[in-house]
This record gives C-alpha cells, sequence and structure tokens, in this order.
C-alpha cells in the first residue's frame, strides 16, 4: 500500500514538473515573440520617427553631426510654409480626394457586379474568362501605358482626371473581383434560390442578399483602393500636365526635386509635406483595419 501511495505522489510530482517546464517553454517563447516583434515595430516606425522628427527641427539643426535625436525648438511654422509658400496643399488635396473618391466608388460598384457574375451567374465560357480575367495582373502597367495614352489623347482626355477615374467604372481590377467572387462564393446559395421564390431577379439578389453580406470584402476593396489611388504617382504623372490639375504625390515629387536642386535644400519643409500627406492613409487604415482583416479573413456568411 505504501508502495502505490510513493508511486502516485511520485507521479504527482513528475506531472506538476512536467506543467512548470511546460509554462516556462510557453513564457520564453511569448518573450522571445514579444522582442522579435518590438525590435520589428522599432525598425518600422523610426523612419516615420524621423521624418516627424525633422519637419520640427530649425534648418541648422537637420544637418548636424552626429545627428540630433529631438529639435530643440519645435519649428511649427515649417507646416505652414511647406502648404502655403512652396504647396499647394489645398488644391493638390482637393484634386486627389476627387480621383480617390471616383475610383473607390467605381471600384466598389463594378468589381462587386462582376464578381458577382462570376460566383452565381452561370454561362458559357465562364471559367475560361475569369481565368483570362486573372491573368491580366500578370501584365505590368507599364506595357499598356503606351496604348492607353493613345487612347485617352484620342478622346481629349488628356489633362483631366478621366483616365484616371473611368477605367475603374470598368471592372474595378482583376485582385478586386477575384477577392469578392471568392467572398461571395462562401455565401450559402439556398439564400439566393429562397429570394428567386419570392420573385428577385438576379439584381434584386445582387443589391438585397449579396451586397449585405459581403461588406466585410467590400471594405478591404475600399481600403486597398483609397490607399493605391491616394498614394498613385505614375497615373497622375503621365495624364496630368496643368500644375492646377496635379495631385498630392507628384506636387510632393516637385517639392522634392526643387529642394534636391539647391545647395542646402529645405528639409524641414519637405518632411513636413510628407507627414501631413501620410495622416490620412494612417487614419483610414487604423479605423478600418478590423474590417480590413474581416474581409481578407472571414467567410460571408454569418451563422
Amino acid at each position: 500500500m505504501a508502495t502505490t501511495v510513493t508511486g502516485g505522489v511520485s507521479s504527482t510530482t513528475d506531472a506538476r514538473s512536467l506543467r512548470r517546464k511546460a509554462e516556462r517553454t510557453r513564457a520564453l517563447e511569448r518573450s522571445v515573440i514579444h522582442v522579435i516583434l518590438l525590435v520589428g515595430s522599432i525598425t518600422m516606425l523610426f523612419p516615420l520617427y524621423w521624418m516627424i522628427s525633422t519637419s520640427l527641427k530649425p534648418q541648422h539643426e537637420v544637418f548636424l553631426l552626429p545627428p540630433t535625436w529631438f529639435p530643440s525648438d519645435f519649428q511649427w511654422i515649417h507646416y505652414r510654409q511647406a502648404f502655403v509658400d512652396y504647396f499647394s496643399f489645398a488644391q493638390y488635396g482637393t484634386n486627389t480626394m476627387i480621383i480617390t473618391l471616383g475610383v473607390l466608388v467605381g471600384r466598389l460598384l463594378s468589381a462587386s457586379l462582376v464578381a458577382f457574375g462570376f460566383a452565381r451567374i452561370r454561362f458559357i465560357g465562364r471559367d475560361v474568362i475569369f481565368i483570362l480575367v486573372l491573368s491580366t495582373m500578370m501584365v505590368p502597367g507599364q506595357v499598356t501605358i503606351i496604348p492607353l495614352y493613345i487612347l485617352f489623347k484620342d478622346l481629349g482626355w488628356l489633362n483631366t482626371f478621366y483616365p484616371l477615374i473611368v477605367p475603374s467604372w470598368f471592372g474595378g481590377g482583376a485582385f478586386f473581383i477575384f477577392l469578392l467572387r471568392q467572398f461571395i462564393l462562401t455565401i450559402n446559395p439556398e439564400l439566393d434560390d429562397a429570394a428567386r421564390i419570392d420573385g428577385c431577379g438576379w439584381l434584386g439578389i445582387y443589391g438585397r442578399i449579396t451586397m449585405p453580406l459581403i461588406k466585410p470584402a467590400l471594405a478591404a476593396v475600399a481600403i486597398f483602393s483609397f490607399l493605391g489611388t491616394w498614394n498613385d504617382f505614375f497615373g497622375p504623372l503621365i495624364f496630368l500636365r496643368s500644375r492646377d490639375m496635379l495631385t498630392l504625390a507628384v506636387g510632393l515629387h516637385f517639392m522634392a526635386t526643387a529642394a534636391s536642386s539647391s545647395v542646402r535644400p529645405n528639409l524641414p519643409h519637405l518632411m513636413a509635406g510628407s507627414t501631413m500627406i501620410l495622416i490620412p492613409p494612417l487614419l483610414v487604415f487604423f479605423f478600418a483595419q478590423r474590417y480590413f482583416i474581416q474581409g481578407v479573413t472571414f467567410s460571408g456568411i454569418k451563422g
């Protein structure tokens, strides 16, 4: 009997020892992961900090060696000078917002319609056409820029916002079609059958059934579209000629070019401009990141 008790106590002690060892191992793993994440975060955030810090430094502190990590005197006037004296922020910001909203609405409507057709409507050659649509993602934009430029030139659309907005109303892009189609496929098709029994056509199913269930995916498309269009440099540089029609990205480029051509470039003004242009995308992603993650990872059916 004593041997049995002793064996039981020994087994319990071994189990506790293994449990403590496993807990220490998990704690060590978590600590290592946290350290890696901390180092990675600092590495990614340091350029952002340096940009903001430089925008607030006096001009003479920018080129000091060793560098100064904190401004000795916060020069908030750099922001006013950058966007009033050197940079037409109001005009360029208005142009950028018009293009961004136009592209955003066009992509949400057209990409969702095309994706709904590929996911729900059966027609001859549907899969072949879908593969052809996906294959366009392998074609670099630089390959099609010359024929597009000639097309828009013949249409008289150069130096207007049409070349930047109108194409998004015709499909919205293969990536967004693919993303929304895959999300729509997760919706139970029995919901469509029930809607047809109630007299809904395809557009009714699209508007009343599909669109409310794919809100997370639409949010992901909206975020991708906003960030891509807001930061777009190549398109506005090619199709816009007048200085009053420029966007923030192109205007900042011209500002940087002017700064680099001088003997002592005014980097605080350039960093102030970069900081202000970066704020809207950061705010959009910060407040909408939950919907962005849902759109990429969650299914479209809610239990």
